[in-house]
This record gives C-alpha cells, structure tokens and sequence, in this order.
C-alpha cells in the first residue's frame, strides 16, 4: 500500500485556496492513501467559531478529492456539531464512506482544551488489508492511548508541530513505531502560521525497526507499506505478545 502526505505550507483560515494548493500538488500524483496535515484547511486555529466547518466544506472537499482519485484521503479539519467544536480527523474512502476520529489529547499549552471538546474513542480503520489507528499531534505525547493491543498495523499521525519542539516530534514518532511493531506515518505541516509559528518540513514515515522508509519529491512525502513484511518482522520479534494488560478508561 502506498501512502502519499503533502507538506502544506496552509494558508491561514482561507479554506477554498487550501483546497486549491491540495489539488494542484497531489495532481501528477498516485497512492492507495493520500494524506493531509491537521486542521489542513485553516491551520491550527483557536477562533472556531470562525473557521470551523458549518456545512461540511472541508468534508465535502475530501469526499471529492477521494472519488476523482479513486484513492483513500485523511486529514483533519475543525468542526462544528451539537453546539461543540472538535478538532476531527476523518478518512475517507473512494465512495464517500467516511469514518473520523475526534482527537483525545487537546494541546492545553495553546488553550486548545478551552475551545475544542476532546474525542472519547479511539478509532482504527481497515483499508486494503491493513488495519490503521488515527491519530491528532499532541496524542503523540501520550503513548498508553496509542498501545497496540494487536488490534492495528499502522499509525497515522497528522499535525501541526513547530519547529521549536520538532525533535520531540520526531524521536516520538521512531518510538511508537518500535513499541507498538508498526508502520508509523507521521504528516507535519511546513511553513508559517498566523500565530507567527514555524513549521519546517519533519515529515516521516518509519518501519517497526526504527528505520525511516519514506521517500520525499518535493514537498510530497511517500512510502511503500508491505503487510507481509511487518508479518514477517512481528513473527521473528513477538514482544507484543509481552505487552502489559490494561483498560483505558475514557471519561
């Protein structure tokens, strides 16, 4: 399976030109899963009441893109829903079905608890024979909601990282792939935003072992996921199996 992320320098909450810079990218481009930073729309924003999505635009736009490619697309976009707003992550595929991910860990530091609801489900999808988790940026941080009970083979991370605090971002994406045994694709945004933070391009994708497998064109970042390979690399090194036994418990 191949998964292809682009390394948007997102325009500050003008979504029809996000749109437009997406499409324009991803043209000449072909993939099993195209993927998309967080909040790739507007940027990570705190003014919800202002850019979130009101008549699914972000969602339609996804549902599009997925059709005309005939490919999988993830990424993730604030939302409006029942009075709330949530910072959801969806994953679309070919024929519109659609299934989100609200992200759990709400980054506090930027106030973002205080303006979105957080998630209380982890979500896995299965595509083309792999079972991926979704995951939002600052749910990086917090390695017991991302355990692999064997219930998954690759993680999705999605993201507005600053460069300031990018080697957190990477030395934790290695360390999810090497103790859950899966691929993990972790997509940031480059660029600067209307916070005046800095992004620079830290995009990767990593194998069980540590080992970086992604390639990079431009600002389009891709990998090959082989699901015999990881089945092969898991029945040489079982220690999932040695894993500790736990609930989570979702307030």
């Amino acid at each position: 399976m191949r998964i292809a992320g682009l390394n948007l320098d997102i325009v500050w909450k003008n979504k029809d030109k996000n749109f437009q810079l997406i499409e324009n990218q991803f043209k000449d481009v072909d993939a099993d899963i195209f993927l998309l930073p967080e909040m790739f729309s507007t940027g990570f924003c705190m003014d919800a009441a202002e850019v979130s999505d009101r008549n699914e635009e972000s969602l339609e736009f996804l549902k599009k893109f997925s059709k005309e490619k005939n490919a999988a697309i993830c990424g993730s976009a604030p939302i409006e829903e029942g009075g709330r707003f949530y910072n959801r992550m969806y994953f679309v595929r070919p024929d519109s079905e659609t299934v989100f991910y609200d992200k759990r860990h709400l980054f506090s530091f930027s106030g973002e608890d205080q303006v979105y609801s957080p998630g209380n489900k982890r979500v896995v999808v299965n595509y083309k024979g792999f079972r991926i988790l979704l995951q939002v940026c600052y749910d990086l941080r917090f390695p017991v909601f991302a355990r692999n009970n064997d219930d998954y083979d690759a993680v999705l991370y999605v993201a507005n990282w600053p460069e300031k605090r990018v080697e957190a971002w990477e030395h934790l994406l290695k360390a999810r792939a090497i103790e859950n045994l899966a691929f993990v694709f972790g997509l940031n945004r480059i660029g600067t935003d209307g916070n005046n933070l800095f992004y620079q391009e830290s995009s990767h994708c990593f194998f069980p072992d540590g080992k970086e497998i992604s390639k990079k064109n431009g600002n389009i970042i891709s990998a090959e996921l082989d699901i015999q390979e990881l089945k092969s690399f898991r029945n040489h090194f079982q220690f999932l199996n040695d894993r500790d036994d736990f609930e989570i418990k979702i307030k």
